[in-house]
């Protein structure tokens, strides 16, 4: 059974990555991660031992294969929410262009306000603008939060 979470436990937890330099394929906070990274980090935090190893992946992954590799990972281990329903905590993941697969993920702080690690940049936090709400394409919330 997954431990009992809150959103604002979530939200303190990503806020704690703020400022970690990006560094592809890596989950240490204050030494690099990436977006996946930045989720994985989170995780351990929270939640104990990552549910499965993440595969190695290059930057192009996603338009390499074509597939919802980072959506459906997701989908074994998170609960996927309706994107006009995610709240603070809720893990939310972005196509660059509509018809990519979702390859960016970040973390709902509020309702305009995430966070995320974005290459050539340290983790943010960063206003939920139009661009970023339309690239929007998933939303999921992690095991055994409470509201």
């Amino acid at each position: 059974m997954a431990p009992v979470l809150t959103r604002a436990a979530i939200v303190a937890e990503a806020r704690s990555w703020l400022g970690t330099p990006y560094r592809h394929q890596a989950s240490r906070k204050g030494v690099g991660c990436d977006c996946l990274g930045l989720l994985r980090g989170v995780w351990r935090a929270l939640l104990g031992s990552e549910p499965e190893r993440a595969p190695n992946y290059t930057p192009d992954w996603a338009e390499a294969r074509g597939e919802e590799t980072l959506a459906a990972a997701a989908g074994r281990h998170l609960t996927p929410v309706a994107v006009d329903e995610a709240r603070a905590g809720d893990v939310l993941l972005f196509r660059w262009r509509e018809n990519l697969p979702a390859k960016h993920a970040g973390i709902l702080l509020s309702e305009d306000l995430f966070i995320h690690a974005q290459s050539g940049a340290v983790v943010a936090a960063a206003p939920l603008t139009n661009w970023w709400r339309r690239r929007i394409a998933f939303a999921f919330r992690l095991p055994g939060v409470t509201d």
